[in-house]
C-alpha cells in the first residue's frame, strides 16, 4: 500500500516502512525540507522520483537493503595501481557542490533523472547542517571523481557519485569505507539498490531492521 503525505504536513511523520511496497515504495508527497529528510533517513527511508514527471517526492524504504559494510569493501586488482597511486588526493567535504553538481550533470538529460535543482537544493542544505557528505578525488588539482551521501547515526546512505576519470567513483568509495573502519562501533554504508558496480566492491543484503539495528548503534 502506498502512502499519501498531505503537502501541509507539518508532523514529519512517515507510514511504518514494514508496509512498503515490493519495490520499496512507501509513500508520495510531503516535501523536501531538512527536517523531512532527517525524519525520513533516520527511518531508513529515501526520496526518489524523476523530477520532470512528478511534483511530489516519491519516498522508499527496501525490506531488503544493499548495503556495504566497510571491513568488507572489496578492492580488485585493476583498482590497487589507482588506490596506490600519488597521482591522487582525497580529501573529504572540500567541495560538496562541486561533486553534486557533477552527480546531477552525469545524467540530467537520461529519462528519469532525479538529481534536479530541488533535490540538489535539499541536500546542500543538509550538507551545511553537517548532516550531508562528500568525498573528492582530485588529480593533478583537477576534480576527477567523488560521491555524497547523508550521514545518519551509524549509516552512510550513499546517494550518488560520479567518474570523470575510469576508477575514480570507486576510489572515493574505497576512500569512505577506510575512514568508517576507523570509526567507532560498526557502521554501513547504504546503497539503497543493488547494481553490478556496487555488488563488484562488496556489496550484500541485509534486512530492514538489522538496517536500523546498526543506525541506531
Amino acid at each position: 500500500m502506498v502512502f499519501l503525505i498531505a503537502n501541509d504536513d507539518r508532523t514529519m511523520a512517515f507510514p511504518d516502512p514494514h508496509l512498503a511496497e515490493a519495490n520499496g515504495l512507501l509513500a508520495i508527497g510531503g516535501d523536501l525540507s531538512p527536517r523531512r529528510l532527517i525524519s525520513a533517513y533516520s527511518r531508513g527511508i529515501f526520496p526518489w522520483f524523476s523530477f520532470r514527471d512528478s511534483n511530489l517526492p516519491y519516498w522508499y524504504c527496501p525490506q531488503q537493503r544493499f548495503v556495504i559494510f566497510p571491513r568488507d569493501i572489496h578492492v580488485s586488482h585493476s583498482l590497487r595501481p589507482m588506490l596506490n597511486s600519488e597521482r591522487f588526493e582525497i580529501t573529504f567535504n572540500r567541495d560538496f557542490d562541486a561533486v553534486i553538481s557533477n552527480c546531477s550533470n552525469l545524467r540530467i538529460k537520461e529519462e528519469g533523472a532525479w538529481l534536479g535543482e530541488d533535490m540538489i537544493k535539499a541536500y546542500t542544505e543538509l550538507h551545511h547542517m553537517k548532516r550531508a557528505a562528500s568525498v573528492e578525488v582530485w588529480e593533478e588539482g583537477n576534480l576527477v571523481g567523488g560521491l555524497y551521501g547523508v550521514t545518519m547515526g551509524h549509516v552512510f546512505a550513499g546517494e550518488s557519485m560520479f567518474s570523470l576519470r575510469p576508477g575514480a567513483s570507486k576510489l572515493a568509495l574505497v576512500h569512505l569505507a577506510r575512514r568508517l573502519m576507523m570509526a567507532e562501533g560498526e557502521f554501513l554504508i547504504d546503497c539503497q539498490f543493488e547494481t553490478p558496480h556496487l555488488r563488484s566492491m562488496g556489496g550484500t543484503f541485509i534486512d530492514y531492521d538489522e538496517y536500523i539495528r546498526i543506525l541506531r548503534g
